[in-house]
């Protein structure tokens, strides 16, 4: 009998099981498609750092029109400025993080954007939750963290840090919006208020000095106008009397 049956049979048998194989891993991979972020300096308390960000597209028919991404703690809105994004893409602050938008990309094509952080925090890693949204609605959420024994289906872009630099410390916090904001409205007006009741308080006593002054003068004239005329009169009368006695004794 011939062997040559026996070894086809042999390379069929095992081609299958590799198709099988290969197909069972591709089943059991995650996604191909995913976020991630790199740092031109990753390094704990460096300063203006640039931080690279690729959401990968998945999409065959949408393109990205917007990124959300989560701040880690130690790392505030304030501390960020974009230094590159998509034609037409704008930075805007959200609760905990910033969205970048615009304009939706073509199908296919990756979504990159760059950020200038003030300070890295003083961490060994920092996760950076990501959410990108297609023109199509469709949404993806990059927002799982490691941990445990099972590896997430869809992780978070995660830096990880070497250790600080001898001597690096935190820099000044930024101001926040109530420091560098200036009186409130109430404040301002109550303060005014306040300086306006003031002068006129003091207006107000100055023109009652005055006219306490000026009543004062007005009494000293009457009262010297009378002394006159108690005294025209009284020269008067003895004028009188004294021509009557002349009269009388001629």
């Amino acid at each position: 009998m011939s062997r040559f049956p026996v070894a086809r049979t042999g390379r069929r048998i095992a081609l299958a099981g590799a198709a099988a194989l290969t197909a069972t891993l591709a089943l059991a991979a995650p996604a191909a498609a995913h976020a991630e972020v790199e740092a031109d300096t990753p390094q704990a308390l460096a300063e203006n750092v640039t931080l690279t960000f690729v959401s990968e597209a998945e999409s065959a028919s949408a393109g990205f029109t917007q990124l959300r991404v989560v701040l880690p703690d130690g790392i505030a809105f304030g501390d960020v400025t974009l230094t590159e994004a998509p034609k037409g893409w704008k930075l805007k602050a959200t609760d905990g993080g910033y969205t970048v938008a615009g304009p939706a990309l073509k199908a296919g094509v990756d979504a990159e954007h760059k950020i200038k952080v003030r300070q890295l925090p003083d961490a060994k890693e920092i996760a950076f939750k990501t959410i990108e949204t297609y023109s199509d609605g469709e949404i993806s959420r990059w927002i799982e963290l490691p941990g445990g024994d099972t590896e997430p289906k869809q992780p978070a872009p995660v830096l990880e840090l070497e250790a600080a630099a001898p001597g690096a410390t935190p820099v000044r916090p930024s101001p926040t919006e109530s420091e560098t904001a200036g009186p409130t409205p109430s404040a301002t007006a109550s303060a005014t208020a306040s300086a306006t009741e003031s002068d006129t308080a003091a207006a107000g006593s100055d023109t009652d000095d005055k006219a306490a002054e000026e009543d004062s003068g007005s009494t000293g004239l009457v009262i010297a106008g009378v002394v006159v005329a108690l005294l025209v009169v009284g020269g008067g009368a003895w004028w009188l009397m004294k021509r009557r006695a002349a009269s009388s004794s001629g």
